[in-house]
């Protein structure tokens, strides 16, 4: 993991994340899911999961350098978990409540790691 980045995962539920997916796009920033992905395929009732990996920089582009790579645990509708990015803004991660065990954490933590998701990608090919 890269210094800089907070050693933490975050749990969100989906209209927090479809919020951040939307800062990202308006930000333009290069991780995240488009306009209106997360609202047609994420579960609703789900809770998904953001870990920063890596410090981002844009040097061209003060206003949003740096920012955070995350590692995304995501639920689909039909309850598949994938994994993704998403770009994150610093004050918006920081914002985000920490609700998580350390067991908790270290379990996500494990699972985007190891844990042979299908990733985000893949799974909307499979499902057009």
């Amino acid at each position: 993991m890269s210094s800089g980045v907070p050693r933490t995962v975050k749990a969100v539920d989906t209209p927090e994340l479809i919020r951040l997916d939307a800062e990202a796009i308006e930000c333009r920033l290069n991780r995240h899911h488009g306009a209106g992905w997360l609202a047609a395929f994420a579960d609703p009732a789900a809770v998904h999961y953001l870990r920063p990996v890596l410090v981002h920089r844009a040097p061209h582009r003060p206003e949003v350098s740096p920012h955070w790579r995350c590692m995304l645990l995501l639920t689909l509708h039909d309850g598949q978990q994938v994994f993704s990015l998403l770009d994150v803004l610093p004050a918006s991660f920081e914002d985000l409540p920490e609700t998580l065990d350390a067991a908790t954490k270290t379990e996500v933590a494990h699972r985007l790691e190891h844990g042979g998701l299908l990733t985000q990608a893949q799974w909307a090919s499979a499902n057009p």
